[in-house]
């Protein structure tokens, strides 16, 4: 029974390496259109799809296309994506910054999934997070799972006082994902390939970068779904 056990936890533990590995290789604009792809298919479910007035009044906005968790047993969540956040007057979207996020977990679980998720920051404590180099979600950052359904209230006691809010699509053997714990950070690997020099998320953020052209469809899957704040 004790091999069986050890065999196992090699092969689920094999199996988790080679999807983080494959995840790493994947093109920056290949991310990027599957962040996009990702925001617009989350936004257009009717039933099930992110509420409009919440995107609306969201401060910021990371998404993480193709999270990776594995394990048997123990877990681990790897994912690659990108943060924007609203710019000064709140016209528009600042350029994408390269965000990463890590995680474990323990319980009941075997298998590999795949699963988007995007996060909404819906106030200026949630926003210093994301400019910070690291954070923890339900640590450092409040975070809490967002309400569904495009005409769901979003007057609630956990989405007015939650900085962050949490939606995931699963595809997988997962009926869906725990943020619980995971951190997010600055990737500077893939900023320094995306922008050609060095940058801080801070910088790309809150400044006056220019969106790449590889990011325009991201951009645009942005703009599709969110009206400009007042």
């Amino acid at each position: 029974m004790s091999k069986t056990l050890v065999a196992m936890l090699a092969i689920a533990g094999t199996m988790g390496a080679a999807a983080f590995a494959a995840d790493r290789e994947v093109k920056v604009d290949d991310r990027l259109d599957a962040s996009a792809d990702a925001l617009i298919d989350m936004m257009k479910a009717a039933d099930k799809g992110i509420p409009q007035d919440l995107l609306d009044k969201a401060h910021c906005v990371v998404v993480v296309p193709g999270m990776k968790k594995a394990g048997f047993i123990f877990g681990a969540k790897y994912g690659r994506g990108f943060g924007v956040c609203r710019r000064e007057g709140g016209s528009g979207w600042s350029a994408p910054a390269a965000m990463r996020s890590e995680g474990g977990s323990f319980g009941f679980q075997i298998g590999i999934s795949d699963t988007d998720v995007v996060l909404l920051v819906m106030n200026h404590e949630g926003m210093k997070h994301l400019l910070s180099d690291k954070f923890t979600l339900g640590g450092d950052a409040s975070v809490a799972a967002g309400p569904i359904g495009r005409d769901a209230s979003a007057e609630t006691d956990a989405m007015m006082h939650a900085e962050i809010l949490s939606y995931s699509r699963s595809h997988g053997l997962f009926a869906g994902i725990s943020l619980e714990g995971a951190t997010l950070r600055p990737d500077g690997e893939t900023n320094r390939e995306l922008y050609g020099h060095d940058t801080t998320n801070r910088e790309i953020l809150t400044g006056d970068v220019k969106t790449p052209e590889v990011a325009r469809k991201f951009e645009h899957a942005l703009h599709r779904d969110s009206a400009a704040r007042n």
